[in-house]
Protein backbone atom coordinates (compact mmCIF):
# COMPACT_ATOMS: atom_id res chain seq x y z
CA UNK A 1 0.00 0.00 0.00
CA UNK A 2 2.86 1.98 0.32
CA UNK A 3 4.18 1.44 -2.52
CA UNK A 4 0.73 2.30 -4.16
CA UNK A 5 0.57 5.41 -2.36
CA UNK A 6 3.98 6.17 -3.51
CA UNK A 7 3.57 5.45 -7.38
CA UNK A 8 0.24 7.61 -7.62
CA UNK A 9 2.02 10.39 -6.14
CA UNK A 10 4.80 10.32 -8.71
CA UNK A 11 2.75 9.66 -11.25
CA UNK A 12 0.47 12.39 -10.43
CA UNK A 13 1.17 15.76 -12.75
CA UNK A 14 2.53 18.95 -11.04
CA UNK A 15 -0.85 21.28 -11.14
CA UNK A 16 -0.57 24.84 -11.91
CA UNK A 17 -2.64 25.56 -9.22
CA UNK A 18 0.42 24.94 -6.86
CA UNK A 19 2.30 27.76 -7.78
CA UNK A 20 -0.32 29.97 -8.82
CA UNK A 21 0.91 32.63 -6.52
CA UNK A 22 2.77 35.25 -8.57
CA UNK A 23 6.38 35.39 -8.53
CA UNK A 24 7.78 38.81 -7.57
CA UNK A 25 10.54 40.05 -10.06
CA UNK A 26 13.31 42.25 -9.59
CA UNK A 27 11.50 45.46 -9.83
CA UNK A 28 9.93 48.51 -8.09
CA UNK A 29 5.99 49.18 -8.57
CA UNK A 30 4.51 52.71 -9.40
CA UNK A 31 3.85 53.20 -5.84
CA UNK A 32 7.23 53.08 -4.19
CA UNK A 33 8.57 55.01 -7.35
CA UNK A 34 5.88 57.42 -6.60
CA UNK A 35 6.83 57.39 -2.77
CA UNK A 36 10.76 58.05 -3.35
CA UNK A 37 10.25 60.74 -6.29
CA UNK A 38 7.87 62.64 -3.44
CA UNK A 39 10.17 61.84 -0.68
CA UNK A 40 13.29 63.32 -2.71
CA UNK A 41 11.12 66.50 -3.70
CA UNK A 42 10.09 67.71 -0.40
CA UNK A 43 13.64 67.32 0.61
CA UNK A 44 14.94 69.46 -1.94
CA UNK A 45 12.01 71.45 -1.28
CA UNK A 46 13.75 71.93 2.13
CA UNK A 47 17.40 72.54 1.22
CA UNK A 48 17.05 74.34 -2.09
CA UNK A 49 15.89 78.08 0.08
CA UNK A 50 19.05 77.42 2.46
CA UNK A 51 20.99 76.79 0.02
CA UNK A 52 19.81 79.94 -2.09
CA UNK A 53 21.67 82.46 0.09
CA UNK A 54 24.71 80.46 0.27
CA UNK A 55 27.26 83.01 -1.70
CA UNK A 56 26.08 85.92 -0.13
CA UNK A 57 26.30 84.28 3.14
CA UNK A 58 30.09 83.69 1.73
CA UNK A 59 30.58 87.68 0.39
CA UNK A 60 29.28 88.43 4.40
CA UNK A 61 31.76 86.15 6.19
CA UNK A 62 34.54 87.88 3.78
CA UNK A 63 33.41 91.10 4.45
CA UNK A 64 33.11 90.85 8.19
CA UNK A 65 37.22 89.24 8.18
CA UNK A 66 37.87 92.19 5.80
CA UNK A 67 36.57 94.74 8.12
CA UNK A 68 38.55 92.71 11.16
CA UNK A 69 41.50 92.77 9.41
CA UNK A 70 41.81 96.78 8.89
CA UNK A 71 40.27 97.51 12.05
CA UNK A 72 43.20 95.28 13.65
CA UNK A 73 46.09 97.11 11.44
CA UNK A 74 45.04 100.56 12.04
CA UNK A 75 45.11 99.79 15.74
CA UNK A 76 48.59 98.28 15.61
CA UNK A 77 49.37 101.43 13.23
CA UNK A 78 48.40 103.83 15.67
CA UNK A 79 49.89 101.54 18.72
CA UNK A 80 53.44 101.18 16.73
CA UNK A 81 53.53 104.87 15.25
CA UNK A 82 51.46 106.83 17.74
CA UNK A 83 49.02 107.96 15.30
CA UNK A 84 46.44 106.71 12.93
CA UNK A 85 47.79 106.47 9.16
CA UNK A 86 45.92 109.34 6.94
CA UNK A 87 45.35 106.24 4.28
CA UNK A 88 44.95 103.01 3.92
CA UNK A 89 48.10 102.53 1.54
CA UNK A 90 49.93 103.66 4.15
CA UNK A 91 49.18 100.67 5.63
CA UNK A 92 50.29 98.93 2.39
CA UNK A 93 53.70 100.95 2.23
CA UNK A 94 54.61 100.62 5.97
CA UNK A 95 54.55 96.65 5.55
CA UNK A 96 51.23 96.18 7.57
CA UNK A 97 48.99 94.89 4.89
CA UNK A 98 50.17 92.92 1.44
CA UNK A 99 47.60 95.10 -0.20
CA UNK A 100 43.81 96.76 0.84
CA UNK A 101 41.02 93.90 0.75
CA UNK A 102 38.88 93.92 -1.15
CA UNK A 103 35.04 94.48 -0.07
CA UNK A 104 32.90 91.94 -1.47
CA UNK A 105 29.64 93.61 -1.49
CA UNK A 106 30.94 96.72 -3.37
CA UNK A 107 33.52 94.52 -5.16
CA UNK A 108 35.91 97.48 -5.01
CA UNK A 109 39.18 98.16 -2.82
CA UNK A 110 37.43 101.45 -1.52
CA UNK A 111 36.70 101.86 1.83
CA UNK A 112 34.39 104.24 4.10
CA UNK A 113 36.72 105.73 5.93
CA UNK A 114 36.33 107.22 8.93
CA UNK A 115 38.83 109.78 10.27
CA UNK A 116 39.53 110.64 13.25
CA UNK A 117 38.51 114.42 15.06
CA UNK A 118 40.94 116.98 15.57
CA UNK A 119 40.90 119.31 18.20
CA UNK A 120 42.68 122.37 16.64
CA UNK A 121 42.60 124.66 19.47
CA UNK A 122 44.31 121.99 21.87
CA UNK A 123 47.75 121.26 21.98
CA UNK A 124 48.43 117.80 19.94
CA UNK A 125 50.97 115.58 22.12
CA UNK A 126 53.84 114.95 19.84
CA UNK A 127 52.56 111.83 18.49
CA UNK A 128 49.10 112.67 17.74
CA UNK A 129 49.50 113.48 14.29
CA UNK A 130 51.06 112.59 11.15
CA UNK A 131 54.03 114.61 9.71
CA UNK A 132 51.77 116.06 7.52
CA UNK A 133 49.41 116.87 10.34
CA UNK A 134 45.83 115.31 8.30
CA UNK A 135 43.65 113.18 10.70
CA UNK A 136 44.10 109.31 10.61
CA UNK A 137 41.64 106.69 9.74
CA UNK A 138 39.96 105.12 12.78
CA UNK A 139 37.50 103.33 11.69
CA UNK A 140 36.54 101.85 7.90
CA UNK A 141 32.71 100.43 6.75
CA UNK A 142 31.74 99.10 3.43
CA UNK A 143 30.71 101.25 0.41
CA UNK A 144 27.79 99.41 -0.32
CA UNK A 145 23.95 100.66 0.74
CA UNK A 146 22.72 97.34 0.54
CA UNK A 147 20.94 95.75 3.41
CA UNK A 148 22.61 92.13 5.16
CA UNK A 149 20.35 89.15 5.65
CA UNK A 150 19.80 90.11 8.75
CA UNK A 151 18.46 93.47 7.55
CA UNK A 152 21.31 95.87 8.85
CA UNK A 153 23.13 97.96 5.99
CA UNK A 154 26.34 96.94 5.73
CA UNK A 155 27.99 100.24 5.51
CA UNK A 156 27.08 100.45 9.49
CA UNK A 157 29.22 97.47 10.32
Amino acid sequence: MDEGKAMTNEAKPKRASAHRGRRREGGFTIIELMIVVSLIGILVAIAIPALKDQPRRAKEAVLRTNLHTLRDMLDQYHADKGHYPSSLESLVDDGYLRRVPMDPIAESEEWDAVFEEVDYEAPPAETDLPEDGAPGIIDVHSTSDLLAIDGTPYNEW
